[in-house]
């Protein structure tokens, strides 16, 4: 687990105050930081286009330019004219040096850019947004320095500097920074970094179920209720990922006619929430099949609860929030109408989607005991206002059923003794990584694939 930023300006003025570091010094390590990187991973001589504006991170590009131009084919290319201190410093130590500049970007192998860092906002200028479009069209690889400038270059990795910056992680700005590492600015990560709400979740985070103790009977490892109302299929889904995620005992419960409807072998049902039942898996493919008081005597504040889909858009959601033992996990539609509902916000999808973090720290700060996993390129989880992103999922994960099998998941791991925070970010990368696994083409994965991997795990 690695900590995230909003900013680091903060973070910076510390070295400059507590560890007696200078701006000069930090940004030559920066520019080291790159500077190894490409010497690690491209042959020497390949032909580097570093293209520069006018500020810091500008001044990032020039000073790596020094650094490489012995050992590769290095060109300056100068989007703007050195401005800032710092910029007009190291355009001065690489002019001295006679390193090549360009006004225009020549062909390159590898392309740093270098334009513009986190403080930029804005439009482009014309020439600007041309260079752009040219660094987007080329076949090279394309490194960005710190974030890519604007969010509008598509890099292949993102080299940001001293700590992870939450912007990185916006949904929207997901295909644009590729691969994200860190580089280090002249001390350890750990002196450098502060205590941060925010945390990237790694694969190591994941925590499976395990079954070391041979004395044990279905019964103890859980029994999954699945409340199961309009559409058969998504419950059906979430129960059988749950009982393959290690659940003992997994039940439908809320059929009508149960003889008439093609249940798996595996799978008990019930009319009735079962008297072992240890969790609950309420809202997919719900509809309106429970009236109020029927969802209140199968839903015991007793238990702990996933909840999912059909269960946002029903009023007993607002009696369900006020428990400390339940997990949300809506997609942004679900999550505006539950803002909406809660009188939190009334906004859009593109509004949420442009500021996913903020609404929901809004949504914790009137709801800090309930877990919230909001789905999305970027999954964002929270408890207690403190928040996890989970980076690793991808399109493929974009499919009808993929939610029923993470809220089986989650309910498996709930069923199972899981705090609601450890199951959600335990299933939320187990989902992610069964994604990642699958070995079909992108768009041919289904929930039933989903389902096949978790033995694989």
């Amino acid at each position: 687990m690695q900590n995230i930023y909003q900013e680091v300006n903060s973070l910076d003025q510390r070295c400059y105050d507590e560890f007696a570091l200078s701006e000069d010094i930090l940004m030559e390590h920066a520019a080291n930081g790159i500077a190894r990187y490409i010497e690690k991973h491209f042959a020497k001589d390949a032909r580097i286009s570093i293209v520069v504006g006018s500020g810091n991170n500008g001044a990032d590009g020039i000073a790596l330019a020094r650094l490489l131009h012995k050992k590769f084919l290095v060109t300056l290319v100068y989007a703007k004219q050195p401005k800032s201190p710092m910029a007009k410093l190291q355009h001065a130590r690489a002019t001295a040096l006679q390193i090549p500049t360009a006004s225009t970007l020549p062909p390159s192998e590898i392309i740093v850019d270098a334009i513009v860092g986190t403080g930029f906002s804005g439009e482009f200028s014309l020439e600007i947004a041309s260079l752009i479009e040219q660094i987007n069209t080329t076949d090279a690889f394309v490194i960005a320095c710190d974030v890519p400038s604007g969010y509008t270059v598509y890099a292949d990795v993102t080299l940001t500097m001293g700590a992870l910056k939450q912007a990185l992680f916006l949904d929207k700005h997901k295909d644009y920074v590729g691969s994200i590492e860190v580089i280090d600015l002249g001390i350890d990560r750990s002196l450098y970094e502060v205590a941060t709400s925010y945390h990237l979740l790694d694969i190591e985070d994941m925590k499976l179920p395990t079954r070391n103790t041979q004395d044990t009977h279905k019964g103890s490892f859980g029994h999954l209720a699945v409340l199961s109302g309009e559409k058969l299929g998504a419950s059906v889904l979430c129960a059988l990922s749950a009982l393959r995620f290690g659940s003992g005992l997994v039940t439908l419960v809320g059929f009508e006619n149960e003889k008439t409807l093609p249940i798996p072998y595996s799978l008990m049902y019930s009319h009735t929430l079962p008297k072992n039942t240890t969790a609950i898996a309420c809202g997919m493919g719900l509809g309106e099949s429970f009236a109020q008081e029927e969802l209140r005597h199968l839903l015991p504040a007793t238990l702990p609860l996933v909840l999912d889909a059909d269960i946002f858009t029903n009023p007993f959601i607002k009696e369900l929030l006020q428990r400390d033992n339940i997990i949300l996990t809506p997609h942004p539609k679900e999550f505006v109408h539950l803002l909406r509902l809660l009188n939190i916000a009334d906004i859009s999808v593109e509004v949420l989607q442009h500021n996913r973090f903020k609404y929901v720290e809004l949504f914790a700060s009137q709801y800090p005991d309930v877990t919230l996993l909001l789905k999305g390129a970027n999954v964002i989880i929270t408890h207690n206002e403190q928040y996890y992103i989970n980076p690793h999922g991808n399109s493929k994960l974009a499919k009808g059923g993929s939610g029923d099998v993470l809220a089986g998941l989650i309910g498996a791991l709930l069923a199972q003794g899981y705090t609601p925070l450890n199951a959600t970010i335990t299933a939320s990368l187990a989902h992610t990584r069964l994604a990642k696994g699958y070995q079909g083409a992108d768009f041919s994965l289904t929930p039933e694939d989903l389902i096949a991997g978790i033995g694989k795990l």
